[in-house]
């Protein structure tokens, strides 16, 4: 069974700024996520519609021209050879106010691409030509601009409009109008939807495990617990950079808890010539080595693996606990509703007992 087009439209709401800094808000995507893309629209609109009221931001550019009073900097040499002082002019350089600005830019293509993604809702087409009518005509930044625009400080009343900006013009892969279109599973190597279910992941955990009181840390790197080195390996080792890892002081009472978490866009299993299926070896020799390079630093309880998938057909949720570290292989349903794949995320990193285990395990 293919992935629904709608339901990679939820996990790129997942891993948005905009899920970051609002949480699920208005959006209700758990319930509603084939109309994610008007949802989001709406929250741009509402948000550009106060900015309309208050004002939108603005910057200042450079400019040179002929004015009849001083402004800035006089030109004295373009002034006189032009004799401008006999026509009541001067020739002078200041920095004017404007609207077309890189942010605004941004929001105007949003509001477009969302009169495309939700053509029965006017709003997207009226404020977008209002914000051309408003000077802000310039070509549309790229999206890896976007981070830092987040930073300027006189951009931090459009933090959410910029979110859902950004968020909206991500609708795209590939485009359709109302989502009900389907991808196939596709393999790891695509690259693009196996970070968009790592970031989706993490947008989950951060947001549901950071207030009970866990650190959720995306995309650590991890020294290996070497004791001696030769003088050209170092040149040549391997970085170790995690995906996710989730770590608590006590959150059952037994002493720190911390999860590595290594995503995958691939099946879990694959078929062998002896078994049926069998876990795919490479995975649980990469999570193993994760684990065991700091085996010998680890004063509390040891840390625990979990090797993440996506799976379009079944489900799967196995552990083994392998020199006293516990390593979990779990999936998450990218075809079912929006509130099954939450909790997906979320079971995967609940406690769970093998059979002849205490809670204390």
């Amino acid at each position: 069974m293919p992935i629904p087009i709608r339901n990679l439209w939820l996990l790129q709401f997942f891993a948005s700024e905009l899920f970051r800094t609002n949480g699920y808000g208005q959006v209700a995507a758990e319930e509603a996520p084939a109309d994610l893309p008007q949802l989001v629209g709406k929250i741009l609109a509402d948000e550009v519609t106060r900015r309309f009221h208050r004002g939108l931001s603005v910057g200042f550019r450079a400019v040179t021209r002929n004015e009849r009073r001083v402004k800035g900097r006089i030109n004295q040499l373009t002034t006189e050879r032009h004799q401008l002082l006999n026509k009541g002019q001067v020739n002078c350089t200041y920095d004017e106010i404007v609207t077309d600005i890189p942010s605004n830019r941004l929001i105007r293509e949003a509001l477009e691409r969302a009169a495309v993604l939700a053509p029965d809702d006017p709003r997207f087409r009226s404020l977008a030509l209002q914000m051309r009518a408003a000077g802000v005509h310039g070509p549309c930044p790229r999206l890896a601009e976007v981070p830092h625009m987040r930073q300027q400080r006189l951009l931090q009343q459009d933090r959410t409009m910029l979110a859902a900006a950004e968020l909206l013009l991500t609708f795209m892969i590939p485009t359709t109008d109302d989502g009900g279109r389907h991808l196939p599973l596709p393999a790891d190597e695509d690259t693009y939807l196996r970070r968009l279910f790592e970031a989706a992941a993490y947008g989950i955990y951060r947001h549901h495990l950071v207030p009970d009181g866990w650190k959720v840390k995306h995309g650590p790197g991890q020294r290996w617990d070497y004791s001696e080195l030769s003088p050209g390996m170092g040149a040549v080792l391997p970085s170790m950079y995690l995906d996710i890892v989730l770590e608590h002081a006590n959150p059952d009472g037994f002493g720190r808890r911390r999860i590595v978490i290594d995503t995958k866009f691939t099946s879990v299993t694959k078929a062998h010539h002896y078994k049926t299926s069998t876990i795919q070896s490479g995975y649980l020799y990469q999570i193993y080595a994760y684990l065991m390079s700091q085996a010998a630093s680890e004063v509390d309880r040891p840390s625990e693996g979990l090797m993440l998938h996506p799976v379009v057909d079944g489900h799967f949720d196995e552990e083994v606990v392998i020199q006293g570290r516990r390593i979990r292989f779990a999936t998450v349903d990218l075809t079912a509703s929006g509130q099954r794949i939450a909790d997906g995320f979320r079971a995967a990193v609940s406690p769970k007992l093998l059979p002849g285990q205490d809670s204390q395990g």
